[in-house]
């Protein structure tokens, strides 16, 4: 406040009793340095104040896995309305997390053994849910998806009984959930899924490059795939 009242009211008397024009000047310049000077550590000492998360961030926003949500849903569309990028165990982070580890996402993709898209299917499998031209199959994003989807669906009513039988327990060291299951069943079928569960873990399954149903019902445990309902030998159109 001393400060302040001295620029206010001595200053200027001092400037105006100055002997000389050169005098003044200098006190009216020597006067400006200070006033910057002064303005400026202000300024700098005035940004740091303490931070305080805002009231408007809801707690809802900190997920966790066991939490109920209005999720998962088909359509990926509907998860713009969330305020945080998050798919986490959402149903489009399990396809999402699927994508990559079969074909880091690319619906071109066609490996060595010829399983074919973003989801790596076979022609066999294809053909069980209605499709016959793997070249369109491979142009088309969209009809993959759909083929995902159909095949999920499948799965999950070959495999209905064992859901809802081995769910929560414990087998060769993975818990067993539904999105487990419906994984394990992409990479190897229902009959090695089978296999697994009903000889406790003893009958390894795997696939060609050395990925096992149980690897694949680990890693993709505990996501949402309450959204997929179970049909009996469904088509894509």
């Amino acid at each position: 406040m001393s400060v302040l009242y001295y620029f206010l009211y001595i200053w200027p008397v001092e400037i105006s009793q100055g002997d000389s024009r050169e005098e003044k000047q200098f006190m009216i310049k020597r006067w400006a340095l200070i006033t910057v000077i002064f303005a400026t550590i202000l300024y700098f000492t005035s940004g740091f104040n303490s931070f305080k998360p805002s009231s408007k961030y809801s707690k809802s926003l900190l997920i966790k896995s066991e939490s109920a949500y209005f999720f998962p849903s088909q359509n990926p569309l509907e998860y713009q309305i969330l305020s945080a990028p998050y798919t986490g165990k959402f149903f489009i982070g399990f396809k999402n997390a699927l994508a990559y580890k079969e074909s880091q996402g690319k619906y071109h993709k066609i490996n060595t053994l010829g399983y074919i898209g973003k989801y790596q299917f076979g022609a066999e499998t294809l053909r069980e849910i209605g499709i016959f031209n793997s070249q369109q199959f491979l142009q088309n994003p969209h009809l993959q998806e759909q083929a995902f989807l159909a095949l999920l669906a499948k799965n999950k009513w070959d495999l209905q009984d064992e859901i809802d039988t081995f769910s929560g327990k414990t087998i060769a060291g993975v818990r067993v959930t539904e999105s487990g299951i419906l994984a394990a069943a992409h990479l190897g079928g229902v009959r090695s899924v089978k296999r697994f569960l009903y000889s406790k873990g003893k009958r390894k399954c795997r696939d060609r490059y050395g990925a096992s149903v149980r690897t694949y019902m680990r890693d993709f445990g505990g996501f949402e795939t309450n959204s997929i309902v179970a049909q009996n030998n469904p088509k894509v159109k």
